[in-house]
């Protein structure tokens, strides 16, 4: 007895690339938008790009204050014509700074900027300890986060704090900031490296929100990453505009 059986075509792919055949597609990861070839966000190449940003920023920053010192070095040594005497004279005249208090200010800045630094190495620790702790049965124990962050917050703030009693020592001392040239100038650095020091402390304290919050280690690593080098860059900034007043007033 005869029987019928059907048979189906199957129609295997062919990836030779001769003959005009197509080969089969690939997924090419990675790109512009920061993710890996197997569809995870690639936060190196984030916190690369969050670095060269930060570097970007901090560059006019820079040029801002070597405006500054500039205009402080040409006015210093520039004459003015007395309407009195019709003649030109020098009327610079060297402020007498609150050194013992600046230097105060300045230890409270290099240890907020250790501690910011403290709070990087941490986060970085913790970033690259997230694969491990992700394996199942694989535990590193209970380790314990010192709060860096608002710590540095804290330092930064009795840095302002004191920055504003340096103020009032000058006022004591007779330099206001209409008195002279040379205390204008003083006023004006101080005062412009505190508005930024200010906007650094709103940073933290985002990035210490950001730490607190359920989000992947990896993306809070780079918002405290990036906040630490600003405030280092803030340290060295003021340690600049220190040794400038203290030698060249």
């Amino acid at each position: 007895m005869a029987s019928l059986s059907s048979t189906v075509p199957t129609q295997v792919p062919r990836t030779s690339r001769g003959g005009g055949e197509v080969p089969p597609p690939t997924y090419r990861g990675g790109g512009g938008d920061g993710a890996r070839g197997d569809g995870f966000p690639d936060y190196g190449a984030r916190l690369r790009r969050a670095r060269l940003g930060l570097a970007v920023a901090l560059l006019p920053i820079f040029m801002f204050f070597i405006s500054i010192v500039s205009a402080y070095v040409v006015r210093q040594g520039l004459p003015t014509f007395d309407d009195k005497t019709s003649t030109y004279i020098r009327d610079w005249i060297p402020v007498n700074l609150p050194l013992a208090l600046l230097l105060v200010n300045t230890g409270l800045l290099a240890a907020s900027s250790l501690t910011a630094e403290l709070a990087r190495r941490q986060i970085t620790r913790q970033a690259a300890l997230a694969p491990v702790q992700s394996i199942p049965g694989v535990t590193l124990g209970e380790g314990r986060s010192f709060p860096w962050l608002g710590a540095t917050a804290l330092l930064g703030t009795g840095f302002l704090i004191g920055q504003w009693m340096a103020w009032q020592e000058l006022a004591n001392r007779g330099f206001y900031l209409a008195t002279n040239a040379s205390s204008s100038f003083v006023y004006l650095l101080t005062a412009a490296h505190g508005l930024h020091l200010v906007g650094g402390i709103c940073v933290l304290i985002y990035a210490s929100v950001v730490s607190l919050m359920h989000r992947p280690v990896e993306g809070r690593r780079i918002v405290v990453d990036v906040t630490a080098w600003y405030w280092h860059f803030m340290f060295f900034l003021w340690v600049g505009i220190f040794a400038f007043l203290w030698f060249v007033r």
